[in-house]
């Protein structure tokens, strides 16, 4: 009890609270860092993963090659980064963009593959082009499942972005190494608390995200029977 009152007292110590090294200013590094990361993952992967799912080709190739990143330490292409680029966010955000590529390429693939064909042959005998036929039929039906894709690869890069610290990063990640450092361990782990609500709330502003792109009938078909006779009768 006795410790995890000094975490709290330091938590709520307002000293914390301000300055270049505060909580305000780490959170804001730890985001910037890791919205760069799954946004510039998010262009590559995204497009990769619907071309090819749409198509049917070429599946086992990019879930492969996505399986190959998940098994590479994230830790290692840190190392490998700084070797490469020395300090600075550049090595950082590129070894946290290659853990934020994997999930996203799978899911997008996995979800437009699942799109129903009779759905998509209806599409086609309604005049429907190739283009239109994706934008407006297959990838509202695919939203939940490449956002679950998007959620899972935000989450792990909000998580491993801790590690930039060891090599010079800003982000939540200093007070465990600082804390470390000079053996201040209530600040471990309070660095420790704070990255995990940060990844708890990545999830569930994530998961808002989805079901506001999410189409009406499939979030119906979420619900339960009953919910769902009252949600028609209230549309």
């Amino acid at each position: 009890m006795t410790f995890l009152y000094s975490v709290i007292q330091w938590l709520l110590d307002p000293k914390q609270w301000s300055g270049p090294s505060g909580i305000p200013t780490r959170v804001l590094e730890h985001v910037t860092i890791s919205g760069e990361a799954v946004l510039i993952g998010a262009l590559i992967a995204l497009p990769l993963g619907i071309v090819l799912g749409h198509y049917g080709r070429f599946g086992n190739i990019a879930i492969s090659v996505s399986n190959v990143g998940r098994a590479v330490p994230s830790f290692g292409i840190l190392i490998i980064a700084f070797q490469i680029w020395s300090l600075g966010d550049l090595p950082i955000i590129l070894a946290l963009t290659a853990l934020a590529i994997p999930p996203i390429v799978t899911n997008s693939f996995v979800a437009m593959t699942e799109v129903d064909k009779d759905i998509k042959d209806a599409a086609r005998g309604m005049g429907y082009r190739d283009l239109v036929q994706l934008l407006r039929v297959e990838l509202p039906l695919a939203v939940p499942l490449v956002m679950a894709g998007i959620r899972t690869s935000a989450v792990q890069v909000v998580a491993t972005a801790t590690l930039a610290a060891y090599i010079g990063g800003g982000g939540l990640g200093r007070f465990i190494v600082d804390g470390y450092a000079t053996q201040v361990y209530p600040e471990v782990f309070a660095g420790a608390i704070l990255v995990g609500l940060l990844a708890l709330a990545t999830e569930l502003s994530l998961s808002g995200v989805e079901r506001l792109l999410t189409p009406r009938g499939i979030r119906l078909l979420r619900v339960p029977a009953d919910r769902r006779a009252t949600a028609f009768k209230t549309a």
